[in-house]
């Protein structure tokens, strides 16, 4: 895959994950927070290997649009996700690792794609991205209505995935 998206005002990047981004994941997914935040974890080479391979499956059928957050040494330092939902919808998430957590990273990467998601991408129309997280995660929280997703429901526990409540924002397209 080619695209390529420049974080304004940064030296980061985002870009799709590659193969030798294996290692990466696992140990970005070795961080206690991440695993309790995530409903997937990754805890070797072949769990990174098949989750790798349902990443560019997303982006083959337009499905699903994943992004490694990149600095200048092309390490994988965060991740953002756009999911087709259907008509016109879909979910974005993100990830940032530990190490490279409490500078921004998270917001820039999510305003970067939103707009690409909502504005510039010619895969599939999207007019409205949806934003879920736990009702615990006040990170998330400031993230997104950084980036514009305004509050629009709270959602009711739904385990195993979902133990507890939960936010739904919203951002639509121009």
């Amino acid at each position: 895959m080619t695209v390529l998206l420049p974080i304004p005002r940064t030296a980061l990047r985002l870009r799709p994950w590659r193969p030798r981004d294996r290692q990466a994941l696992v140990d970005a997914h070795r961080d206690p927070l991440l695993r309790r935040r995530l409903t997937t974890c990754l805890a070797n080479d072949a769990e990174a290997r098949r989750w790798l391979d349902a990443q560019a499956y997303g982006w083959d059928s337009a499905t699903q649009f994943s992004f490694a957050v990149v600095a200048d040494d092309d390490m994988p330092i965060g991740h953002v996700v756009v999911k087709v939902r259907d008509a016109g919808t879909a979910e974005v998430g993100y990830w940032t690792a530990a190490q490279a957590r409490g500078r921004g990273i998270a917001a820039q990467a999510l305003e970067t794609t939103s707009r690409w998601a909502l504005d510039t991408q010619q895969f599939v129309r999207l007019s409205r991205l949806d934003l879920l997280h736990a009702e615990d995660n006040a990170a998330s929280c400031r993230v997104a209505e950084k980036c514009g997703y305004g509050l629009a429901e709270l959602l009711p526990p739904a385990p195993p995935d979902f133990p507890v409540s939960g936010h739904r924002h919203v951002r639509t397209g121009d």
